[in-house]
């Protein structure tokens, strides 16, 4: 467990544990701070408690997406303490409901827009406290109490061993761009794919390129890079990939073993060079420029061999293109993420920080 709090890559492998423990270690506080203590209505701090964090995993969106809950929450409260009392003074069920059901339209109308937390819990926390009008004005009080304890203790917990998104970006690149690498290896050296077998290395691809687009917000605020630069690695990173996806299913495939080892005669060397940097780039993203498997600062891929294309036969030429066309995009996203190294890269950032 010490290993998985202070190693990145251990506390990304152990993400849900690690968010399980925080969350149910802030739950036990909340439980004490209020119902240990015999505080009236205490289950609505730790009702809150869920609310503000218990979606929220990585460093990124905790800061932003805590602080919209809360504002929520509290907003919803006051509202919620204006009901209570304006039921008290005029006595009118069917004003208070008509109220709370004009609020209800209003914070619906910004819960599908950007603010969309802030107005789906100011609803929700103005049900808890004022019931459907009829709460007493001291229930209301207390409720409101631990609402504002139940955020207290979740923005407190928010920041407990968060797992910064960035991680888990550059980790998903290194792990398919691995695969990307073995999948564009084997498909030149004689050993056929199956198509059960390709649908299942393609598919386990996608899905986790998916998963990259979802954290981009976040590693976006965690590393000050525009959002605008990760678009273009994902777009090179997904490039590479159809460009294998064409590879795997074209003549090539089709072709016996002993001209599938003539091809790779040909351009051998060429798939080596790719298959190196793929590796190079995933290494790199694994464990950070500082160590001795860094991203080449220049390109070692060579230019394309006109007289080597033109020595295969005319069903090869395309493939071997093709191939070429894969290697420009392997480079270009050398070049993307080399660009953004100094933010991406935590570990040399947090080091430098700490000698300032």
């Amino acid at each position: 467990m010490v290993r998985a709090v202070t190693s990145p890559y251990y506390r990304y492998r152990h993400a849900k544990v690690l968010h399980s423990l925080r969350v149910g270690l802030a739950m036990l506080v909340s439980i004490l701070a209020t119902t240990g203590i015999n505080l009236p209505h205490g289950i609505w701090s730790s009702v809150t408690l869920l609310v503000v964090i218990g979606g929220l995993q990585h460093h990124g969106n905790i800061r932003k997406k805590s602080a919209d809950r809360a504002a929520g929450t509290l907003l919803g409260a006051s509202l919620g303490l204006g009901l209570i009392l304006l039921q008290s003074l005029t006595g009118s069920l069917p004003l208070t409901y008509v109220l709370m059901s004009i609020i209800a339209g209003i914070c619906a109308w910004f819960a599908i827009g950007s603010s969309g937390y802030i107005g789906l819990l100011t609803a929700i926390t103005m049900c808890i406290v004022a019931g459907h009008g009829d709460n007493q004005i001291d229930v209301g009080l207390w409720r409101t109490l631990n609402v504002l304890i139940g955020i207290v203790i979740a923005l407190a917990f928010s920041f407990a061993l968060p797992l910064h998104a960035t991680y888990s970006w550059r980790y998903g690149i290194a792990a398919n761009l691995r695969e990307c690498a073995r999948i564009y290896t084997r498909l030149l050296e004689g050993k056929s794919i199956s198509e059960e077998e390709q649908v299942k290395y393609f598919l386990a691809i996608n899905k986790r390129l998916v998963q990259l687009r979802s954290l981009m917000p976040s590693v976006a605020k965690e590393i000050d890079v525009p959002q605008s630069k990760l678009e273009e690695i994902q777009r090179l990173h997904r490039s590479v990939l159809s460009a294998l996806e064409l590879l795997a299913t074209g003549p090539l495939m089709q072709a016996d073993a002993a001209a599938r080892a003539a091809y790779a005669e040909h351009c051998g060397p060429d798939v080596r060079a790719v298959r190196a940097l793929l590796l190079a780039i995933a290494r790199g993203l694994r464990f950070g420029r500082a160590t001795h498997f860094g991203i080449p600062a220049a390109s070692p891929l060579a230019k394309a061999n006109v007289d080597a294309a033109l020595r295969l036969p005319p069903e090869y030429q395309g493939p071997y293109w093709l191939g070429q066309r894969l290697a420009e995009q392997v480079d270009r996203l050398r070049e993307r993420l080399l660009e953004i190294e100094p933010n991406w890269n935590i570990e040399r950032h947090s080091r430098t920080v700490l000698k300032v």
